[in-house]
């Protein structure tokens, strides 16, 4: 019996202890002139789960944020883009929230600097921050970290 219990115990910590990441990252890169890029960063969202637009309302969940690390290869250029995200009431929040379910593919202009235009390959290096939730939980906030190239 005391066997039993403890393989019991063993399985159901071991049951709690799994991480949940339901949302996985890709990144790709395509030049659409001779000094200008997009950046392309996919989410690939597990059944029942979402993540939040880039233009979440104050007081609402954490939106999808990005951060890119100054370089003297490029230049950013204006704001994230997305697809129209789809918008529900959510009762936790107490207001509309716009969201994204199965994937999701942002996209971000970059400006090459004229010295890198002519290069091979230039990195652009950033992280993406974002919340996942569904129906019955929201997952600690986290923030993954990208390296794209652009060639």
């Amino acid at each position: 019996m005391k066997k039993l219990t403890f393989i019991l115990l063993i399985a159901c910590t071991s049951v709690q202890a799994q991480v949940l990441h339901p949302v996985k990252w890709a990144y790709g890169a395509k030049r659409t002139g001779k000094n200008e890029a997009v950046i392309f960063i996919k989410a690939t969202i597990d059944d029942s789960w979402h993540i939040y637009s880039v233009d979440q309302k104050p007081g609402g969940p954490l939106k999808t944020s990005f951060e890119f690390s100054p370089s003297g290869d490029f230049e950013i250029v204006g704001n994230v883009s997305e697809p129209t995200p789809a918008t529900r009431f959510e009762k936790v929040f107490n207001m509309n929230v716009n969201y994204f379910e199965h994937e999701v593919i942002f996209q971000q202009k970059v400006s090459l600097r004229q010295a890198q235009a002519d290069k091979a390959l230039v990195f652009v290096l950033g992280s993406v921050s974002f919340m996942c939730c569904n129906d019955h939980q929201c997952l600690a906030p986290e923030t993954v970290n990208f390296s794209v190239p652009i060639k």
